[in-house]
């Protein structure tokens, strides 16, 4: 029986046109595919937005379509564009449930725009990069200047207007090696109930490609060198178990990162809900200004475009050969070390777009993140099965909080069993005593 197609169109219907100049950004060159195209041009077209609209909804056999609206920076459009948006969905929803999401620098957001997304339910991400300096370093205008004051402007318009919203930050070089300050910043000062870290790792071609864009994708093999900015392994690592101790202490329940909830879900052997930790991907599209479809975000290169909406139906491209093997692909080319770690169950890999290291036994297919995730993997391992034992038996997974609250915050990082005695009971709750599950090594 073939399973309901649930597929996700992201929608970039201006383009790579952004307001700003963030340094690592890796969309703001995907213009050179567009080499016609006036500045004034990248605009997504009547036609085109109603024919997204319109496939995207009979594309899904689900009763809810999510649509996501990024960018570039979407807000460039103006309200207009998304009314219009909005108009369609409804004309086009029959008895399905429509859902917006819209990512955003929330430099352009006034009272207008506040009115508009809280009166459609709009769940609005906000990209920030933590406290004013550290933000400051790469998320500049296009002349330089700052940005940090006009985000937290727009951030208060949300608020004001009761807007839902969340944070997106970029973990980089620069900033990774700031978790504290950072969660703190977001979680007490911004607000943020949920929170999502995108580690930036791109490489940049040493000669430039026949497609005319410098930051080349994993099967590039002529040379290419890992930008300056993007974060480290081990690096992005040790940030995750930063943010995951105070949280761990202090905050479950009451703010919500997505790395650590895909990762329970992992452990609780359940679909992880994020595509980079998936077994498969390739049910994730964007669409282009001019309704231009490619495989994924990710990888908007000349050989992954799967058509144009004005001639091919996103069905129909969704369901495509091409399409399907790009999915199947993230499974069957995974490395026999990757085949055989202990937390395959919670990564499958990674994000294809970061799989271009090799294996200690020299086979391709690595992602550059694996020794990060390990770090990340290893060290949350306890209270990760701690958090399933409370669930499965009925639980609240915040209760593990009793024990990890008394916890000296400087041992967090260190060692997660510190002050528990051999012969007491294991706080993994796996029932046995400390000496005979994870003090058998120590």
């Amino acid at each position: 029986m073939k399973r309901p197609l649930a597929v996700h169109v992201m929608a970039k219907p201006s383009g790579a046109i952004c307001n700003i100049d963030c340094t690592y950004c890796f969309y703001l060159e995907k213009e050179k595919l567009y080499p016609d195209k006036a500045r004034g041009a990248w605009r997504m077209g009547d036609e085109e937005l109603e024919a997204y609209v319109k496939q995207y909804i009979e594309a899904n056999d689900i009763p809810v379509v999510s649509f996501a609206w990024q960018g570039g920076e979407p807000t460039l459009l103006g309200l207009d564009f998304y009314k219009k948006a909005v108009a369609l969905q409804q004309k086009y929803a029959g008895q399905k449930q429509i859902t917006n999401a819209f990512q955003t620098n929330a430099i352009l957001i006034d009272d207008e725009w506040g009115e508009f997304l809280a009166e459609h339910k709009f769940l609005v991400g906000v990209s920030i990069d933590g406290p004013e300096d550290i933000h400051n370093r790469y998320r500049v205008g296009r002349g330089g200047e700052p940005t940090w004051d006009k985000v937290m402007a727009g951030i208060e318009v949300l608020k004001k207007h009761k807007v839902e919203f969340n944070t997106l930050t970029v973990l980089h070089k620069h900033n990774a090696d700031h978790p504290k300050e950072i969660y703190e910043f977001l979680t007490r000062e911004v607000g943020s109930q949920f929170l999502q870290f995108i580690p930036i790792v791109e490489r940049v071609a040493d000669k430039l490609p026949a497609h005319f864009l410098q930051l080349v994708g994993p099967e590039f093999r002529d040379g290419a060198t890992v930008t300056e900015w993007s974060v480290g392994s081990e690096q992005y690592g040790n940030f995750l178990n930063g943010i995951f101790d105070q949280w761990v202490r202090k905050d479950i329940g009451q703010y919500f990162i997505q790395i650590f909830d895909t990762t329970l879900a992992g452990w609780m052997g359940q679909n992880p809900g994020l595509c980079i930790f998936a077994e498969t991907c390739g049910d994730a599209m964007i669409i282009e200004h001019n309704g231009d479809v490619y495989s994924c975000d990710h990888f908007v290169y000349p050989e992954y475009n799967l058509g144009n909406v004005a001639d091919t139906t996103i069905r129909e491209m969704a369901e495509s050969p091409e399409q399907r093997k790009f999915g199947t692909d993230k499974r069957d080319t995974l490395p026999e070390y990757c085949r055989t770690c202990e937390f395959r169950f919670a990564c499958n890999g990674g994000c294809p777009k970061q799989r271009f290291v090799k294996t200690p036994d020299g086979e391709d297919g690595l992602n550059y993140l694996c020794k990060g995730y390990k770090t990340f993997f290893k060290h949350t391992e306890p209270y990760m099965k701690a958090m399933v034992g409370e669930l499965r038996s009925g639980r609240p997974a915040a209760n593990i909080m009793e024990k990890t609250s008394q916890m000296p915050e400087s041992q967090g990082s260190d060692d997660p069993y510190a002050g528990v005695g051999r012969n007491d009971a294991c706080p993994c709750d796996s029932g046995k005593k400390f000496k005979r599950c994870h003090g058998a090594a120590k």
